[in-house]
């Protein structure tokens, strides 16, 4: 059984440098200023041969409950609470503060497995803090350089018996279980990829700040799992969350507010686009979420059309619908300046919800479901050879320069966005408003709406492939086979 791990601390000690070192990656953002991580952000953890989760965890503060530290603590709280084991950090540079003493005994009350640990303890300037951590009264502390990747030995030995129980606590709950007879059925091998616990849909949830991206994910969620309030700007990485959301097994990405690149100054906001970005790349469905009192501004165009550059399903909802007084004239207009702004993505869902109050999740379920299966959609080669045939007799291709581009086969090529190449003459004279006319054709008559749509040319010769072929010297192959007999 795999344990979890909280790293828990007050802000700027370590703790995202060392979450980073275990799960061997760059996923928390990391920077010297305090208070940079806000949410919880889990990851799957190695050390020698232990594997586990492992919680990355906001600063610990005093504060309020109201103010933005407040929540911010009341998650690390959560997060404590969910845990089996947390590892409380202190900057052994810096020394024991009064904060470490008060969320130590916090800790020691809550906590069932606490395992003390000094970072930044490389060189003899960290020498006097690792001697106060012993006044905590948490036992010995593990000495750290989270950034240099020292002392994860003695983290180790320390997380090794406690591995040891609760994988025995895991056989005897395994021993105990009830055996199932399950039927799986017969699959379909022309089925796109099945949604499963193990490889859940990937959904990547993008706007502009204060849209209520983390408000609306919490109420998919159930719970108070993202960190929410009236400050824009607040979510900083892209955070993942998984759930079962009606039956279906989903990994959510929160995503930070993305602003115009002008306005985006700061290192940290950089850095907190460039990692919702990353989500978006990663991401099969991407939920444009815009504001309903000033939708599709510019900055709401340009993330639509990053997600269809990408290739990604689309799915644009409006949220706040709960305020709006003159419901049926604003959807009007809303699809108006869906259809007018957004032509590239003409025929994606568009959806109005209240993240506030949960209306309208599941008309957003079951968008991003159909976007989902439009995205896997695959057409056969016959189908689609009858229906160039149409669309040719329809609309025959122009001939540029007087040179006639002849259309001869199609075919798919990918799926997840669906992909299309056709063999035809001349394809670099091939103008875009006919492959625009044939791209629309497809979404209207194969049922793919809203989707990016990929549509290659390739050439093909008319050339006689043995036209201009060196022909075989006579004297040659004569003088080769040996010379004939002389003619009288």
């Amino acid at each position: 059984m795999s344990f979890s791990l909280a790293i828990v601390g007050r802000p700027n000690v370590g703790k995202s440098t060392l979450f980073n070192r275990l799960v061997g990656k760059r996923l928390a953002l990391v920077d010297d200023q305090p208070g940079v991580t806000r949410d919880l952000r889990e990851g799957e953890a190695r050390l020698g041969d232990l594997r586990f989760t492992v919680i990355d965890t906001a600063g610990l503060e005093e504060a309020t409950d109201e103010s933005l530290q407040g929540r911010m603590r009341k998650l690390t709280e959560r997060a404590v609470d969910m845990a089996d084991i947390c590892l409380f950090m202190i900057d052994a540079r810096a020394g024991v503060t009064p904060t470490d003493e008060i969320f130590a005994e916090i800790l020691r009350k809550r906590s069932k497995h606490v395992i003390l640990a000094a970072n930044k303890g490389e060189g003899s300037a960290a020498d006097a803090g690792v001697i106060e951590a012993y006044g905590l009264g948490l036992g010995e502390p593990v000495r750290l350089s989270a950034e240099h990747g020292e002392g994860l030995n003695d983290l180790y030995a320390q997380l090794m018996p406690l591995a040891d129980a609760y994988e025995e606590k895991a056989r005897e709950a395994e021993s105990e279980a009830p055996e199932l007879d399950v039927d799986v059925g017969e699959e379909d091998e022309d089925a796109p990829r099945p949604i499963t616990a193990a490889k859940p849909l990937q959904i990547a949830v993008v706007g502009r700040p204060n849209a209520g991206k983390s408000t609306l994910i919490n109420q998919i969620v159930g719970e108070e799992r993202l960190l929410t309030g009236p400050e824009a700007g607040i979510t900083r990485d892209a955070i993942s969350v998984r759930t079962d959301w009606d039956g279906v097994p989903m990994r959510i990405f929160d995503t930070a507010g993305m602003r115009k690149k002008a306005k985006v100054q700061e290192k940290l906001e950089k850095l907190s686009v460039s990692d919702g970005l990353r989500a978006v790349k990663f991401a099969e469905v991407v939920v444009v979420l815009l504001d309903a009192a000033i939708p599709f501004e510019q900055q709401d165009l340009r993330i639509a059309d990053l997600a269809e550059r990408e290739g990604r399903a689309v799915v644009v909802a409006v949220n706040k619908w709960d305020v709006e007084d003159d419901k049926q004239a604003k959807l009007r207009m809303l699809r108006e300046e869906f259809t007018r702004l957004l032509p590239q993505l003409r025929g994606a869902p568009l959806v109005t919800v209240s993240a506030k109050t949960g209306r309208g999740l599941d008309r957003l379920h079951a968008a991003i479901l159909k976007a989902h299966r439009v995205w896997n959609r695959r057409v056969s080669t016959a189908q689609l050879n009858r229906w160039l045939a149409g669309m040719l007799e329809q609309h025959p291709p122009p001939a540029p320069q007087g040179k006639r581009i002849k259309l001869r086969y199609m075919t798919q090529a990918k799926t997840r966005p669906p992909g299309f190449v056709v063999m035809c003459s001349h394809p670099d004279k091939m103008p875009s408003s006919y492959s625009r006319y044939l791209v629309n054709g497809l979404r209207d008559d194969f049922d793919m709406p809203g989707t990016p749509i990929r549509l290659h040319m390739r050439g093909q010769s008319d050339k006689n492939p043995y036209k201009g072929r060196r022909k075989v010297n006579a004297g040659a192959l004569t003088k080769h086979l040996g010379k004939g007999p002389r003619r009288s």
